[in-house]
């Protein structure tokens, strides 16, 4: 199955080093490109696309904007947010929009391909060391950040799905997870579906939001 993917960014080198790169993959093909928010939204109402690579700073319609407007629709594709480390404040505010991960603008060839295929496949991508660093990086501009947790359906979950809930938040695979507990990886994964369902969570990148957000899991790693 070939991956259909949308290049949305406003620098016109960037998508075509990006185009060049997708081009080469047999599973891949980069169907639409748009230079702005306003315009991926209206290139997205004429075509499929699979996955969207999503800068966050652009004119008219940021990226941030662009995929909450996405991920509202039905069956939307998935949202992969490429963002700038060291400015880029608005990359958190992505995820809570509903992008399934986010990755650095000058990441690997490899490991951006690996995360295009995470998406596409249903995956989150939130585990790389990266993603850990901008989450610490960026939660604490959240409002709710360093509050006690508020979130009433935490209430909900079982002394075990908030153990996993928080090693979820701080990056860790369900291998990882079930090492760390002692459990096996199916049961983890069990503990994980029931903490999507009992809070209403999409993925586990929402669940890495609604951790930070409510000060289950606090920047630079630890919880409350």
């Amino acid at each position: 199955m070939t991956i259909r993917v949308m290049l949305v960014d406003d620098q016109v080198l960037l998508r075509t080093g990006f185009r060049m790169v997708l081009a080469a993959q047999p599973d891949m093909e980069v169907v639409a490109e748009a230079g702005d928010g306003v315009e991926a939204l209206q290139v997205l109402r004429s075509g499929e696309v699979d996955v969207v690579l999503m800068d966050v700073r652009m004119p008219k319609l940021d990226g941030v904007e662009t995929t909450r407007r996405i991920c509202s629709e039905p069956d939307p594709p998935k949202v992969l947010i490429l963002t700038t480390f060291d400015l880029d404040e608005y990359a958190f505010s992505g995820l809570k929009a509903g992008a399934s991960g986010f990755m650095l603008k000058d990441v690997p060839p490899g490991e951006l391909l690996a995360a295009i295929r995470s998406v596409h496949s249903g995956d989150a991508v939130v585990a790389p060391s990266t993603t850990r660093r901008l989450l610490d990086r960026f939660a604490p501009m959240l409002p709710s950040a360093g509050k006690e947790p508020q979130h009433q359906e935490l209430n909900r979950l079982t002394d075990r799905e908030r153990e996993v809930m928080v090693l979820v938040a701080q990056g860790l695979s369900n291998g990882e997870i079930a090492g760390r507990l002692v459990l096996s990886e199916a049961t983890v994964k069990t503990h994980v579906g029931r903490i999507l369902t009992k809070l209403g969570l999409r993925d586990r990148v929402q669940v890495v939001v609604l951790a930070y957000e409510t000060g289950l899991v606090r920047a630079g790693g630890g919880h409350g």
